[in-house]
């Protein structure tokens, strides 16, 4: 009877370059998949929302006790409860999207096909989270931060027509960024699992630094003044932090562009660890089975 083999990929043929318009669709595709299980959005714009009362009346009896906590006055607080809300699923904070597809491929021993396919692996499922955080953004994003805007009385982007627009600018350019750098922390959690075989524990630990660190649970200005200058540079900061700061327009200038620049150097280091780990990947994988 023959022994079960192994499926050894040594040498996998180098995928070319596909045009922009194969990530487009991949994009588009995330989007309308995303989209038709309306039930669990409503459900999801239901939950952000109701914990989204909950914080900030907590922060609201803060701030009375506490004013200006942080460099924060009152609206500026409740706005930057809202916006955390918004950009929760957008960015993924807590894991998921494309991570609970890679790691179930490379569990089942699918991703083996998915690397011998003509498109590179790390730009297909970076697009295909793209498409998924757009449809979140405008779900999930907006309902609830609409909801706390009829509620609390928010902040929005001022001193200016043209300055609020070029705020606005930038802080779509920074969601942008933070959704990047969380898929490439993400993508780099999920490829541990070709040599763990189980990238659970690894992602846990991510999620748990990632809730702490980006500013979701506390702003950052509100630790220690140490701990406070370490984490507002590491990469989970560039999630949260920075997105939520730029629209409240603590970030100006110089420190707008550094906030950026910040942002931009996490997702191209991030992205390049990714794409060196799926190098060491695609030299050698092995697959168990018939």
């Amino acid at each position: 009877m023959a022994q079960p083999s192994a499926l050894t990929v040594n040498q996998p043929v180098r995928p070319p370059r596909p045009g922009g318009g194969l990530y487009a669709a991949v994009a588009r595709g995330s989007f309308r998949r995303y989209a038709t299980y309306r039930a669990a959005t409503w459900a999801g714009v239901f939950t952000n929302t109701v914990f989204g009362f909950f914080i900030a009346y907590t922060y609201q009896a803060l701030w009375q006790i506490r004013p200006h906590l942080g460099g924060y006055d009152l609206s500026a607080a409740l706005t930057y409860v809202w916006l955390g809300q918004a950009l929760l699923m957008p960015i993924a904070a807590m894991g998921g999207g494309m991570q609970d597809d890679l790691e179930a491929r490379i569990t089942t021993g699918d991703i083996a096909v998915d690397l011998y396919r003509p498109v590179d692996l790390q730009g297909w499922w970076l697009f295909n989270d793209l498409g998924r955080a757009c449809y979140h953004l405008l779900s999930r994003g907006l309902l609830p931060m609409l909801a706390g805007g009829l509620v609390f009385r928010l902040r929005m982007p001022a001193d200016g027509a043209w300055a609020a627009l070029l705020t606005w600018f930038c802080f779509l350019v920074s969601v942008l960024l933070a959704v990047v750098v969380s898929f490439a922390l993400r993508y780099i959690a999920s490829l541990t699992g070709f040599w763990l075989l189980d990238a659970r524990g690894v992602r846990q630990i991510s999620v748990v630094l990632g809730m702490f660190f980006s500013g979701f649970l506390l702003p950052l200005p509100l630790l220690p003044s140490a701990l406070a200058a370490v984490a507002e540079r590491l990469p989970w900061a560039a999630m949260i932090q920075i997105p939520l700061d730029v629209f409240l327009q603590r970030r100006t200038g110089p420190a707008l562009a550094a906030g950026l620049g910040l942002q931009a150097g996490w997702a191209l280091a991030l992205l390049a660890a990714g794409r060196l780990m799926q190098r060491a990947v695609m030299r050698k994988v092995v697959v168990q089975g018939g």
